[in-house]
């Protein structure tokens, strides 16, 4: 008995020691041979990290009218087995598709959809239709769950409808289709796609942040466990130049002329030619970027603002008059014989719309009736090949503005022979975008400076409270400032004169308008796949700024094939322009040279406002002691521009002095302040007596060196005070008349298609 005990107890303390190190060498094999590969599983258990996610910088118009925001969306998801449960199938079904307009079919699938094992799912995204709705369409499916969950606790079972609704935030675009070709979209999964949403999304979007804690088995969080936090970096924010309400007003007026036109798309942007921010940027057909699933047709998303080239046409033409004026090639009362042209060295011949021609006219009369005789005179026999390409160069034609969007277009310009020379100076084989054209307008505007348009105004970093702002950027002075007015007086009689001018459509009461009219016949391919101008297709533009005197924008309308190829730019675009910058000054403020008498717009009144110098005038009223708005308001309201002169709250000088005589377009000057270091205002292009006037307000010193207007003005230091140095030149130079006589052999077809109302009268 004793040792058969024994023997048990050996054989149980041996399967003891046997476990024990068996267990000593599991133990062993967990802790060191395979420990760090259970030291990460625990970690990985323990450990749980939760992404902060970055919130989208905001983009907003200059006044800070947002354009683009992160928003609250909901994602509606439902239970399949919870409705199969309840039996409540067909009302989920009917009930969501009404509210999302999701196909019946397809919901029904959801509901019933099951997993790998065959079981009937817990949760299903009814894709794409309930993905982040608004807060509108969320409220709606809100009520459906109610209701159900009613009918449900009447028939006494569970109050579950087995719908959900997940909160999320998508991209929101409060303004719907306003600006949509400039900001562009991100799509429901947060990607920028197109725009301004992808040109700036490494700035927008931001940068996630995370936090890691150690939790429990239940999920919560340890106490006294160590976490590691980082902080989201949210997106920065874009303010941008346009202007909400200017933007509204071309848009308006866009729709009304595509209507009325059809054509297969439609251009417009408008700039302040003093520094070249966007005001306004178009394009028609377009896109709501809440909705962009909705337009599947790629057109309706294409920027022809910065990605489209054609042929200008008769806008073209400011080049060439600018280059003729800034060599002192013309005069406004010189003499040409219109009608047609041969090329030097070809037996080409170009003609002007009308063939028969106006006689001999003046260069004036020539611009005014777009005559591309006019044209060729002055791009192929005065300026000649290379001067010509050099002006069409600075212009910045043939190169990127550099604008901040994708996809900027352009289209070297070569002028091999005198034909490509001749055809170019009236805007034909070549090949130019749109914010191309309207950056060479302001140009003319401006007084001369080719400026780089941009239309970021600031970008603020909400994470450290840095503002990025976007400064004017002079590229080159392309002609000077008496250039530049001179041709400018040119470009009002387009407008001015309502008999002979292209641009007559153009004109608006009360302010004084330049522009140009352009209408190009299209390149088309035949069926040889050669290139020819197909005369029942054309792009018809109007491009100009106003006021002339005070230049507050400059624009261009594009129409690429109206229905009615013969309409012409002067007809089809150049009414748009009209509505969009008389609404524009009048919401800037900007008070017409206009008296209340000559407000009227008879015909007998246009007449008399034909030329450049307005025959209308005004008496100073008395404005010193007054505060400077109660100033500024009495002058808006007569019609009298102005400029203030200093930073104070109280005219405490002006000029001219009370009860001067005022002519139209001149201004009144407003001084604030008697301080040492007030800006001094720019005077180009100002007479003698009024720069000596303003600078003599400012008790400043002067010096003139000419005769005629500023050209430039120069401070230095003069035994401590300011010394203000003006250069002056006159207007008009004389000049001699180049060129040769016409032969008039017969015949080319390689003309401009500039389409006139009034030839189509005389014919």
């Amino acid at each position: 008995m004793v040792k058969r005990i024994k023997l048990r107890t050996l054989l149980v303390g041996g399967c003891i020691t046997l476990l024990f190190a068996i267990l000593i060498t599991k133990v062993f094999w967990i802790q060191v041979v395979n420990g760090d590969f259970w030291h990460e599983t625990a970690v990985e258990n323990w450990s749980k990290k939760d992404v902060i996610m970055a919130t989208r910088g905001t983009i907003t118009d200059r006044n800070g009218d947002a354009l683009a925001i992160d928003a609250p969306a909901y994602t509606v998801t439902v239970n399949p087995k919870v409705i199969h449960e309840n039996g409540i199938e067909d009302v989920v079904v009917a009930g969501l598709h009404r509210i999302l307009g999701k196909d019946e079919d397809e919901l029904r699938d959801h509901v019933k959809a099951k997993d790998e094992d065959g079981k009937l799912r817990t949760s299903r995204e009814v894709r794409t239709e309930g993905w982040k709705i608004d807060q509108a369409k969320r409220d709606e499916v809100a009520t459906l769950i109610d209701e159900i969950k009613v009918q449900l606790e009447d028939e006494g079972k569970v109050a579950d409808a087995g719908i959900g609704l997940l909160k999320e935030q998508k991209r929101y675009y409060p303004k719907n289709s306003l600006a949509a070709h400039i900001i562009g979209y991100a799509d429901r999964d947060g990607n920028a796609i197109t725009g301004l949403e992808a040109f700036y999304d490494d700035e927008l979007k931001g940068i996630n942040g995370s936090i890691n804690y150690k939790s429990d088995g239940q999920l919560d969080k340890l106490p006294n466990a160590d976490e590691v936090y980082q902080p989201a970096v949210n997106g920065k924010n874009i303010k941008l130049t346009i202007d909400d309400t200017i933007q509204y007003y071309i848009e308006d007026a866009m729709k009304e002329a595509y209507e009325k036109y059809n054509p297969i798309s439609m251009t417009v942007i408008a700039a302040d030619p003093n520094t070249m921010e966007i005001l306004g940027l178009a394009n028609l057909p377009n896109f709501n970027p809440n909705s962009y699933w909705e337009t599947p047709e790629a057109e309706n998303f294409y920027n022809h603002a910065v990605k489209s080239l054609y042929e200008p046409g008769s806008t073209f033409k400011i080049i060439t008059l600018a280059g003729a004026i800034e060599e002192n090639l013309i005069n406004p009362t010189d003499t040409y014989l219109s009608g047609q042209i041969r090329v030097q060295d070809t037996r080409t011949v170009l003609h002007d719309m009308k063939r028969a021609g106006w006689g001999t006219i003046t260069y004036l009369e020539g611009v005014k009736r777009s005559s591309n005789v006019a044209f060729v005179k002055m791009g192929l026999e005065m300026l000649g090949k290379e001067r010509l390409l050099q002006y069409i160069n600075n212009f910045g034609f043939g190169q990127k503005t550099g604008i901040e969007m994708y996809g900027e277009a352009t289209w070297p310009i070569n002028l091999p022979g005198n034909v490509e020379v001749a055809t170019a100076s009236y805007g034909h084989g070549v090949n130019v975008t749109p914010i191309q054209q309207l950056t060479a307008i302001a140009a003319i505007a401006n007084g001369g400076k080719l400026l780089t348009p941009h239309i970021i105004k600031e970008i603020h970093d909400p994470n450290t409270g840095e503002i990025t702002e976007t400064p004017p950027s002079e590229v080159r002075q392309v002609v000077s400032p008496e250039t530049a007015k001179e041709t400018g007086s040119y470009l009002e009689q387009v407008v001015a004169d309502q008999e002979i001018g292209t641009g007559r459509h153009a004109y608006i009461d009360g302010y004084r308008v330049a522009g140009k009219t352009g209408t190009a016949v299209k390149l088309v391919k035949d069926e040889n796949g050669k290139s020819v101008y197909d005369y029942d297709k054309a792009v018809v533009s109007f491009v100009g700024y106003a006021p002339v005197n005070d230049p507050k924008i400059a624009l261009i309308v594009i129409l690429d094939e109206p229905n009615d190829a013969n309409v012409g730019g002067g007809a089809a675009a150049a009414p748009v322009f009209k509505k969009i910058v008389s609404q524009t000054l009048q919401y800037m403020n900007v008070p017409t040279t206009l008296s209340a008498e000559s407000k009227s717009g008879s015909t007998e009144t246009k007449k008399k406002l034909s030329s450049s110098v307005q025959s209308v005038q005004y008496t100073t009223p008395a404005l010193i002691g007054k505060s400077l708005e109660s100033a500024k308001s009495e002058l808006l309201d007569s019609g009298i521009a102005y400029e203030t002169l200093g930073k104070g709250k109280k005219v405490i000088r002006q000029y001219p002095a009370v009860s001067s005589i005022m002519n139209a377009g001149q201004r009144i000057y407003l001084l604030t302040e008697d301080s040492v270091n007030m800006e001094i205002p720019d005077l180009k292009g100002e007479s003698l007596r009024d720069a000596l006037q303003v600078l003599t307000l400012m008790q400043l010193k002067i010096s003139v060196e000419g005769e005629g207007y500023v050209v430039e003005q120069k401070v230095i230091e003069d035994q401590g005070d300011r010394l203000v140095q003006l250069t002056l030149e006159p207007l008009y130079v004389a000049k001699e008349e180049g060129g040769f006589q016409e032969n008039g052999i017969q015949d080319s077809e390689i003309q401009d298609s500039e389409t006139e109302d009034v030839v189509k009268e005389e014919e």
